[in-house]
């Protein structure tokens, strides 16, 4: 992943209270509480930078005292997280999601002031370990295996430039780009380190690429028209074969992975042979029951992909890039029409049953 951090693990706790005042029944102020606060332009890197120990203590409650029976709260400790973000603890329990800037989590609660019931003595801040996972929130995941040209694909449709190294698992990090459209709509794409076969074994990239799918709405399969090999160790896989295994994954991994909209696109459509690749292909597609008897049984998943659409295209001689834009405008406005249809169904229902 190079310098790119997703995973970071914080010490937290809340502030002790303030002492009471046995004397006039005085009250010492609550600890302060530690907070997780959702912010653009934030990473978990520039956390991890800026507070290298990964302590965050929240300060402790005044004591109470004959100017001030009652003592102030202490101060809270604000701890700005990138936007999508979920916070699980040691033993792997998700205690909350952070999903839009200026969303707050409570992390630790701060002590209560000595008071009677403490027989005036405070109380201590609640303390945890929390793991702040991040997940890339996207409109569209491009999934593909190594050198499918995704990273390409990407630079093409985007403003973004991909950092891409020499060796399989070509894209260094994940990387966010834009759509931009003539009518200044924007669609987030996000490019994901490259899959392969045993990657829900956490193989790989496994965990660390396939959580990042969870947060994207569609999916972008991008494939290789004459088909992929990993290594010379590795069994060559033909474009119909790296569709399936792709399927397998992300199914292995969470099943509802397989039930987001998904669109198809065919690189490379500029080699030799392409053309005869692509007709085998389509009819593969069309009719999947009569092909998937050639295949090793561990390899079928148990439920298709269905692609709303197949577009074949060339990041090389920019065949096919409009076309695939127009399809992931389409498909994004249609989703977000039916999202909205169930969103008016639901009002509906709401008023009819409460009248």
């Amino acid at each position: 992943y190079g310098n790119f951090v997703d995973d970071l693990r914080v010490y937290v706790r809340g502030g002790t209270g303030g002492m009471g005042y046995p004397r006039l029944g005085g009250e010492g102020g609550r600890g302060g509480d530690v907070w997780f606060v959702a912010r653009e332009r934030i990473t978990l890197k520039s956390i991890k930078e800026k507070y290298p120990q990964k302590r965050f203590v929240a300060g402790t409650g005044a004591n109470s005292s004959v100017k001030a029976l009652k003592g102030e709260k202490g101060k809270d400790c604000e701890v700005h997280v990138p936007p999508g973000i979920s916070l699980t603890t040691d033993d792997g329990n998700q205690i909350g999601e952070l999903n839009a800037a200026g969303e707050r989590f409570l992390a630790a609660r701060g002590g209560l002031g000595g008071s009677l019931a403490t027989n005036f003595l405070p109380c201590k801040g609640q303390k945890r370990i929390i793991h702040l996972d991040l997940k890339l929130i996207a409109d569209v995941g491009l999934v593909g295996f190594p050198n499918a040209g995704k990273s390409s694909l990407l630079s093409k449709i985007s403003h973004a430039k991909p950092e891409i190294a020499s060796y399989a698992f070509t894209t260094i990090q994940p990387e966010l780009g834009k759509i931009m459209y003539a009518d200044y709509k924007q669609i987030s794409v996000a490019d994901l380190p490259g899959l392969i076969e045993g990657a829900h074994e956490n193989k790989g990239m496994g965990h660390k690429f396939l959580k990042h799918v969870e947060r994207t709405k569609q999916l972008l399969l991008v494939v290789d028209i004459s088909g992929f090999q990993l290594s010379i160790k590795t069994q060559f896989r033909t474009a119909f074969e790296t569709i399936l295994l792709l399927t397998k994954e992300l199914e292995l991994y969470k099943e509802e992975l397989v039930t987001k909209p998904a669109l198809l696109a065919i690189n490379k459509m500029d080699l030799p042979c392409a053309k005869d690749n692509l007709n085998e292909l389509m009819s593969q597609l069309q009719n999947p029951q009569d092909f998937i008897h050639l295949l090793e049984e561990e390899m079928i998943p148990a439920n298709t992909l269905e692609f709303k659409e197949v577009i074949p295209i060339s990041t090389c001689t920019g065949e096919g890039i409009e076309e695939l834009k127009a399809c992931i405008r389409k498909s994004i406005d249609e989703e977000a029409e039916q999202e909205n249809e169930e969103y008016r169904k639901k009002k509906l229902l709401l008023l009819q049953t409460s009248k």
